[in-house]
This record gives C-alpha cells, sequence and structure tokens, in this order.
C-alpha cells in the first residue's frame, strides 16, 4: 500500500478490513439556517464555541495532511450548512491549490449560493450536491421551520449557470409529510437536468425521534418511482459510491437511493470525515472520535498528525451497525458531524 506522491512516501488510510479511505467530508461549522425537524429540534442546538474551532488556516495545513501524505483525491465541505463559513470562497480556492490538486466538492442547503456560486467556480469548486426534500412551499416551511424554498431554487439555478456540474439534489422522504413527492422532485430534476437522489432517514437527529418503523424506505421509494418511470439498474461501475442509481426511462437520466438503513453499503466506504473543531470520524455513525486539534495546537508535525490519523483509520469498525440490537447512536447529531 506504500506509494510515492510528490516525492513523498505514501501511507494511505487503511483500516483492517481493506478499505481505504479517499474521500474526505470536512465539516466548516456546526451551524445552520435551517432547523429541519429530521436534523434538530425548532430550538436549535448549542453551537461549538469559537475557539474549539479549527481556524483556516488550521485547517488548510490539515487538508494539506491528508491529500500530500494520506492519499485523499476529494475533499467535500460540508457542514452545518457550510455557506456560513466566512471564508468558504478562500478554502476553497486554497484546496484546490493543494497538490496533487483534490476534487472539491460541497453539501448545502443552497441558502445564498445565488451569490456564491460563481465565486466558489472561480476559487476550484467543481460540484454541488444540493438538500432539497420537497417542491412544495409550504411543506419545505414545515420540515424545514423556515419559508426559504425560492432562495433554494435560486441557488440549484445559479449553481448549474457557474458550472458547477453534475449539480445533484438529495432529497429525505418523511412519512406522512413529503412521502408522496418522490415522482415530482424526480420530474423537476431530469427537466432541469439535476441528478437526483433519495437517502433514507438515518438515526442522527438531536433529539433522538428517529423510529425505524416511521423511515420511508428505499424499497418504497422506488415502488413510487416506478409507478410513473421506468427504471433499469445502472449498468455503470458502482465502486464506492453511496447511492445505489437507475436509468431512467432508458436515459441519460438517472435517480439514485442512498440506503443507509437497509441496504448497508460499508465493505465499500471510503470515507473519513473532519469535524468543524478538528476531530477525525473514522464512521459517520461511530461512537469514537480521534482529536488531532490538540496535537496541532500543541505544536505536533505534519507526519506526527498523518500518524494519529492513520490510527484513527485503522480501528474503523466493519459496519456502521444500525441493525444491530446493541446499535448506540453516535453522541454527535449530523448538524455537528458534517455529511
Amino acid at each position: 500500500m506504500t506509494r510515492v506522491r510528490q516525492g513523498r512516501t505514501l501511507l494511505p488510510l487503511a483500516d483492517r478490513y481493506g478499505r481505504i479511505a479517499t474521500d474526505l467530508r470536512v465539516s466548516l461549522t456546526d451551524r445552520c439556517n435551517l432547523r429541519c425537524t429530521y436534523c434538530m429540534p425548532p430550538e436549535g442546538v448549542p453551537w461549538l464555541p469559537g475557539p474549539e474551532l479549527l481556524s483556516d488556516d488550521e485547517l488548510v495545513r490539515l487538508l494539506g495532511i491528508a491529500v500530500c501524505r494520506l492519499g485523499v483525491t476529494e475533499v467535500r465541505f460540508t457542514g452545518g450548512e457550510p455557506l456560513l463559513r466566512p471564508t468558504l470562497v478562500d478554502l476553497v480556492r486554497r484546496t484546490a491549490e493543494l497538490v496533487p490538486r483534490p476534487q472539491v466538492s460541497l453539501t448545502t442547503n443552497a441558502i445564498g449560493l445565488d451569490r456564491l456560486a460563481g465565486p466558489l467556480a472561480a476559487a476550484g469548486l467543481c460540484r454541488v450536491n444540493v438538500s432539497l426534500d420537497t417542491l412544495d412551499a409550504q411543506r419545505f416551511a414545515l420540515i424545514s421551520r423556515r419559508h426559504r424554498l425560492p432562495d433554494v431554487l435560486a441557488g440549484l439555478a445559479a449553481a448549474r449557470a457557474a458550472g458547477l456540474e453534475p449539480v445533484k439534489l438529495n432529497a429525505v422522504l418523511l412519512r406522512g409529510v413529503n412521502e408522496d413527492g418522490a415522482v415530482p422532485l424526480l420530474e423537476f430534476a431530469l427537466a432541469h437536468g439535476y441528478e437526483l437522489r433519495f437517502i433514507e432517514q438515518m438515526p442522527l437527529d438531536a433529539q433522538h425521534a428517529w423510529q425505524r418503523a416511521e423511515m420511508v424506505r428505499a424499497e418504497e421509494i422506488l415502488a413510487r418511482l416506478a409507478e410513473r418511470f421506468s427504471l433499469v439498474e445502472d449498468p455503470g461501475e458502482r465502486g464506492a459510491a453511496p447511492a445505489e442509481t437507475w436509468l431512467v426511462d432508458g436515459g441519460p437520466g438517472r435517480v439514485g437511493v442512498i440506503a443507509s438503513v437497509t441496504r448497508p453499503f460499508c465493505g465499500a466506504c471510503d470515507r473519513v470525515r473532519l469535524t468543524a473543531d478538528g476531530q477525525v470520524r473514522n464512521c459517520l455513525f461511530a461512537r469514537e472520535e480521534s482529536d488531532l486539534r490538540t496535537a496541532l495546537r500543541a505544536g505536533a508535525s505534519d507526519e506526527e498528525l498523518a500518524v494519529r490519523w492513520r490510527a484513527a483509520m485503522w480501528h474503523k469498525l466493519p459496519g456502521h451497525g444500525i441493525n444491530d440490537p446493541s446499535f448506540l447512536r453516535p453522541d454527535r447529531p449530523m448538524s455537528a458531524i458534517g455529511g
């Protein structure tokens, strides 16, 4: 597994089960300007204190270690809502300037993206994933507790105009709320050239209200879509991608389903996460984290930080264990982990 990159010995982020992490998800903030019911309560959650957050320089240093020493090839900025980080454009630019250059992407609710899509593209952002659970303004307000659907749609249009393609939509269906919206969402995505993926609701809400029986399962989503569209499993190689994809009405349009609960894909996982306060999470559902921030601020060298990062990944479990009776939710909610 040892390789050489830019004249430096490269030891990748491997675990005991033969998986190698090359996709780094980086949370830039735990703050968000929505209050989605499946993520947090109406009043929100306590935000991380400012001094605990990584500075831009600290973050870029860790990204450099990940890309140059650990073999990371894709950096995805997440939140909370990453557009709330005032220095996002500069962080994208500095990340895109790393050698070798990683793919740089963004997961966002798109509020404010209408103003930032152009500058982000110019800075080196490659593409965006936008959360959009419904096209109905009243339902959007019910789910997100904010009347911001027009802002999201404007952000989507701006992303496509700026060339941040493929623009991907992430939708969570909630039983009794928007589960009948699968077909309209796919019609909208096909009409605008977006790629839609439905995501099974996961037990990562701050209020611990998730119930398996209330989750809209992948098979239900596909059954609803099949009432309107012809779906044929995508013959392309899935690899480590979390979404299973289907060609819609013969293609080229596609739709995906990320079935983390009912169809786990842990065996092919290539992801690692860095929280806004400098903690490595080797799994979205990990109960433990590895602290890089303290060592970084205490003067650790790049190689010492790389060794810590590799050790964190080595202990990754074979699967997330959601379907195990002994499963315990992570202490952090999704808003503080990053998608």
